[in-house]
């Protein structure tokens, strides 16, 4: 009689734990990453170090934030960090995108001037996302969004080695809310100015 309870139970344990595995989803709608055309760029992305050696390099993680530490990043020791500068050009990205819009171009376009006129200036592009999603998706989702906006000043002349990424994913809301309107406000790019320090 005992055996046939520690039977049932065994069967029923593995029945559950069946359940509670099931299949794997492929997720639908993930935005690529820009530039996969196998070429390395050095400085990329808070995944990559400074010789560009691509994903998957060493990264730490910042036990404050959650976000993800950038190797290289002290060859920004000695500057002065201005959040203030270049926070009208902060840059609002769709739902689940990556893409810069039209009609933020011309924030791109001003960052990229005023890193012309200072050519000692570098900056520092924090990608962000709002809550939706996992947290390794949406930090997957900020880095793309950094590396899109880095492209972008690349584009308009400004050297790769004055411009740095880093992804918060969902750790630093812009605005706190669980509406659309948060949601907006969350996805988004923001441009820190670096100066060198007097």
């Amino acid at each position: 009689m005992k055996l046939i309870k520690l039977s049932v139970l065994l069967a029923l344990v593995a029945a559950m734990s069946f359940a509670a595995v099931g299949c794997k989803k492929k997720p639908t709608g993930v935005t690529p990453l820009p530039s996969r055309s196998g070429a390395k760029v050095p400085g990329t992305g808070p995944y990559t170090d400074n010789t560009g050696s691509g994903l998957g390099s060493e990264t730490g993680v910042d036990s404050s934030t959650g976000a993800h530490t950038l190797p290289g990043l002290e060859d920004f020791e000695g500057m002065a960090m201005d959040r203030a500068a270049l926070a009208a050009y902060t840059v609002r990205f769709a739902y689940d995108s990556s893409a810069v819009r039209s009609s933020e171009q011309g924030n791109v376009d001003a960052v990229a001037s005023a890193l012309s006129s200072g050519s000692v200036n570098k900056v520092l592009i924090e990608g962000h996302c709002d809550e939706r999603g996992t947290e390794g998706y949406n930090m997957s989702l900020g880095e793309r969004r950094a590396l899109a906006l880095r492209e972008a000043l690349i584009a308009q002349g400004i050297s790769a080695d004055r411009v740095r990424t880093l992804s918060y994913g969902e750790a630093k809301p812009a605005v706190d809310g669980h509406d659309e309107s948060a949601w907006a406000a969350n996805r988004r790019g923001e441009f820190i100015l670096l100066r060198p320090k007097p």
